[in-house]
């Protein structure tokens, strides 16, 4: 693994996939008819993600605990988010007979074996990439945290789809974290001097403050990097609707400018908004 210091200090999302998964099944179970069949995000159903979280699950049980390693691949030449998304459309079409309650019953199932195989993984190992914060291979604690988030994400695209607020639960300001490591993959192309800093700050209760720092030939979250005095040369202030969505592209980069606070170097804090933390 190369120095993956540029992540910085490492997150433990292990202890937060049971209360993830009770949240969503108790979110599954109060469904009506109708809410299982709302559009929770572009072509697909609330009952679609469900089952696209079901297949994540399959697909982390067969290669954490089993080692089989005869999941799809990409085509030749296919670009990795192509294949990603051509895979995940096969599975949502292959399980469409799949009632929703016997969804509920197996990602019950799947997630007890889930919170057992991540609270028994060390977190500092190689794990799976992480392509959208340029780590390949990702500590499994990076690996670990993405997948929370994923799972997360998913829970709120279903609530939307019910009518129902965004619930960031007791893990939302570890996903706003989380998706806030691909700041520094985010402005890998974005040019500066060295020790340059940019600031990108969350409001309320789950949000926080992130700054990355220009070292080298590129950019860190490393703790020793946010060092230094005076303002940053650009900050981001967004609030936490507007900053979660922006990760998932449930919002445009545009969107999340118009309804953010941007000051200093014009072309630093618009960069801060085209991070995405989601394989796209």
């Amino acid at each position: 693994m190369d120095d993956l210091t540029r992540l910085g200090t490492p997150i433990d999302a292990r202890p937060h996939f049971a209360g993830e998964r009770e949240d969503l099944l108790a979110l599954l179970r109060g469904l009506t008819p109708d809410e299982w069949q709302a559009e929770a995000v572009t072509g697909w159903s609330a009952r679609d993600v469900a089952a696209h979280l079901l297949g994540d699950d399959y697909w982390r049980i067969a290669g954490m605990r089993d080692r089989y390693r005869a999941a799809p691949a990409p085509a030749p030449g296919e670009p990795l988010a192509a294949f990603v998304h051509r895979n995940n459309r096969e599975w949502v079409r292959a399980t469409a007979r799949i009632s929703p309650q016997a969804l509920v019953q197996t990602l019950e199932m799947t997630g007890r074996e889930l919170v057992r195989l991540w609270r028994s993984a060390d977190p500092h190992a190689p794990g799976v990439a992480v392509s959208w914060a340029g780590a390949d291979p990702a500590p499994v604690w990076l690996d670990c945290a993405r997948e929370l988030t994923e799972n997360w994400a998913h829970r709120q695209q279903i609530r939307h789809a019910a009518g129902r607020a965004t619930d960031p639960g007791p893990a939302g300001s570890l996903v706003l974290d989380t998706f806030m490591r691909a700041l520094p993959h985010t402005l890998r192309d974005a040019p500066a001097r060295t020790g340059t800093r940019v600031s990108v700050a969350v409001d309320g209760p789950d949000g926080g403050e992130w700054t990355v720092t220009r070292a080298g030939a590129g950019w860190t979250l490393a703790p020793a990097g946010a060092g230094g005095s005076g303002p940053p040369a650009a900050a981001v202030r967004w609030d936490f609707e507007t900053a979660w969505r922006l990760c998932v592209r449930g919002i445009e980069p545009e969107e999340a400018e118009a309804r953010g606070v941007l000051s200093g170097d014009p072309d630093l804090a618009r960069a801060c908004c085209r991070i995405v933390s989601i394989i796209r």
